[in-house]
């Protein structure tokens, strides 16, 4: 159960933006095999000149519509599978109009007691979910 959080600077359309989200989950859904319902999303516009991201180094150019993407999920997964879904999100976001080095992605891991879904509740530790499968 990844939680998303998509940055974007002001001035896309509510379809667009929608656009993008899908892509990100459709590429999640795909490389961890997670349920459809696992869609959880929030999405910030800034101003523009409030999202600040540079190349680190790496020699090319961004344009005004990076889309920065932070993706929280639990620990477990092999390096080579996150490359994958790195891999994967840029693709489809690439299919959605936003070119790759416009992609930005940060992932930070946790465990199963980090999660409440609803009611205060951890659910992956009360049995009320079963953890997700690696």
């Amino acid at each position: 159960m990844p939680l998303v959080r998509i940055d974007v600077t002001a001035g896309r359309t509510p379809e667009q933006l929608s656009r993008i989200s899908r892509a990100i989950h459709e590429a999640v859904l795909a490389e961890y095999r997670i349920p459809e319902r696992d869609y959880f999303h929030i999405i910030t516009e800034h101003a523009p000149g409030q999202i600040i991201a540079q190349d680190a180094g790496l020699g090319f150019e961004r344009t005004g519509g990076v889309v920065m993407v932070q993706i929280f999920t639990q620990g477990g997964r092999s390096q080579e599978a996150k490359e994958s879904l790195f891999a994967a999100v840029a693709a489809r976001l690439a299919d959605a109009g936003i070119p790759g080095e416009d992609v930005f992605i940060g992932y930070v891991e946790n465990g199963a007691g980090d999660w409440s879904f609803g009611f205060g509740r951890a659910q992956y530790m009360t049995g009320e979910l079963a953890a997700p499968a690696r």
